[in-house]
């Protein structure tokens, strides 16, 4: 019976689920973010592009 109390009181396992919980949402924020940055830097070069065109051809 002392065996289950101490594996009740035991938290080592508890912190390691938050831990692991922490690291996937700033894996999901860090994703959602670059997949932003990725599309907003697509416009940019395709802007970019679209504007120096002329000036290659001329």
């Amino acid at each position: 019976m002392s065996f289950f109390k101490t594996l009740v009181r035991d938290e080592q396992g508890a912190t390691a689920i938050e831990y692991g919980l922490i690291a996937a949402l700033i894996a999901v924020a860090a994703i959602t973010a670059m997949t932003n940055l990725g599309s907003t830097l697509s416009g940019t070069f395709g802007n970019v592009n679209t504007s120096m065109a002329p000036g290659a051809t001329a």
